[in-house]
């Protein structure tokens, strides 16, 4: 079955997520923000793999997407068991609070 939608349009789509990800790790503070912004960029990588890969009618863009899945959920996993250490002996996810904790 032929989709309707374009791969140009997946690809911009794809790139404007990659970007608000980039933007959000830059410009949020809070460290699972930061955390979910990395996320949503390799969401958009993803999304382009797999426009990719229907576009030109290989599985490799299914089979990096099952990649990229497993990649973040171990990324998530290790993050968030940072996250809570982070937390437990600073009280603090502001990432420039800890920059002063810094000696």
């Amino acid at each position: 079955m032929k989709s309707s939608v374009s791969i140009e349009m997946v690809m911009l789509l794809a790139g404007l997520l990659f970007t608000l990800g980039i933007a959000g790790v830059i410009i949020r503070k809070n460290i699972i923000f930061m955390l979910l912004s990395v996320e949503i960029m390799l969401n958009a990588s993803g999304l382009a793999f797999i426009a990719a890969g229907s576009h030109w009618g290989q599985p490799d863009g299914q089979v990096m997407f099952i990649f990229i899945l497993a990649m973040a959920a171990a990324e998530v996993s290790i993050g968030l068991a940072l996250i809570l250490q982070i937390y437990h002996q600073h009280k603090s996810l502001d990432i420039d609070k800890l920059k002063e904790m810094n000696g």
